[in-house]
């Protein structure tokens, strides 16, 4: 039987360190799969850069007609990226023929498959609904395997209260629960369903990475309630540096801060302005918390910004390779 919890792992882990006479020093809060950290650089002394990928999302945004995958692979290689994030609602085929097709093309161009984005959610008092969702990200957790990629962005999902996502933005995020129903429960409803998926990650090799992503993700209080409720090696957190829409760096401090790893990084800019809001994002503060931390792990572009992305992404690259190298 596989042990999903983070405690038996780990102390696996230190008496394989201790039996290779590796000493017991603290184990490092790396961006990987705990069984397979190929995706990404070696981290060591020699290492000076963090590597930055670009979430296919930077290309698209959810305007106009969806940029096709292999293309944005293409654009990304062009402009020096080191790897790719898929945003699966952008693919137009996930057959296993088309899936294999990505990731050749992605090798071919020295680039790394490096994260996943899905869509998902759990806050709901309907159990069948619940249930659906959980089946739909099994599959997805699938995909993730059949394309190589180690972690896989999960978001809890939200109460839908508020209508439209205009005003969920117009809101800053904030919605109220459904009648007769408490936040508490809510918790409760997405920790057992994120459960649920982890012997499907464990067996894949995918780390799920829970995002501040609205719902009860919108703060770092919500995503560690139920990151370190759950506690396995298995779940991590996908870090969102737009996604706080106050107190900001406080709360990116408290997600490096805790036990629970980050899996990726995703680094949102906003060059033109932004089409809900822009974040004057201090990059600078940032890479000083994530180094502070001890993350090693990617920085994954989310260039939201109205500017062409033909100028906007490069941009973004060149700002975060200063900060972050």
């Amino acid at each position: 039987m596989i042990d999903i919890h983070r405690r038996g792992f780990l102390g696996r882990a230190g008496l394989v360190a201790g039996a290779l006479g590796l000493g017991s020093a603290p184990v490092s809060k790396l961006a990987a799969s705990p069984s397979d950290d190929a995706a990404a650089p070696p981290a060591g002394p020699g290492r000076q850069r963090y590597p930055i990928g670009v979430s296919t999302y930077s290309f698209w945004q959810f305007r106009g007609e969806r940029l096709g995958i292999l293309e944005c692979i293409d654009r990304a290689a062009d402009m020096g990226f080191d790897g790719v994030e898929l945003l699966l609602v952008q693919m137009r085929d996930t057959s296993n023929p088309a899936l294999q097709e990505i990731k050749s093309r992605a090798h071919s161009l020295g680039l790394a498959l490096m994260g996943f984005s899905t869509h998902q959610g759990f806050v709901s008092p309907d159990p069948e609904f619940r249930r659906s969702e959980v089946e739909k990200t099994l599959g997805q957790i699938e995909l993730a395997y059949r394309l190589g990629i180690p972690t896989m962005r999960i978001n809890t999902g939200r109460w839908g209260t508020s209508g439209s996502f205009d005003e969920l933005m117009a809101n800053k995020g904030i919605e109220p629960t459904l009648p007769g129903h408490t936040e508490d429960e809510a918790f409760e409803w997405v920790i057992a369903a994120i459960e649920s998926l982890l012997p499907k990650a464990a067996e894949c090799g995918v780390v799920l990475g829970l995002e501040n992503h609205w719902g009860l993700g919108r703060t770092a209080e919500g995503v560690l309630r139920i990151v370190e409720a759950i506690d396995s090696p298995w779940l991590q957190m996908t870090l969102d540096t737009g996604n706080f829409l106050e107190d900001s760096y406080e709360q990116m401090g408290a997600m490096a801060a805790s036990e629970v790893p980050i899996s990726l990084v995703q680094a949102k800019t906003y060059y033109g302005g932004g089409r809900w809001y822009a974040l004057d994002l201090d990059y600078a503060r940032i890479a000083s918390i994530l180094r502070d931390s001890g993350y090693r792990g990617w920085i994954s572009l989310e260039f939201e910004g109205n500017e062409d992305a033909e100028v906007g992404v490069p941009e973004s690259l060149a700002m975060l390779r200063k900060h972050f190298s």
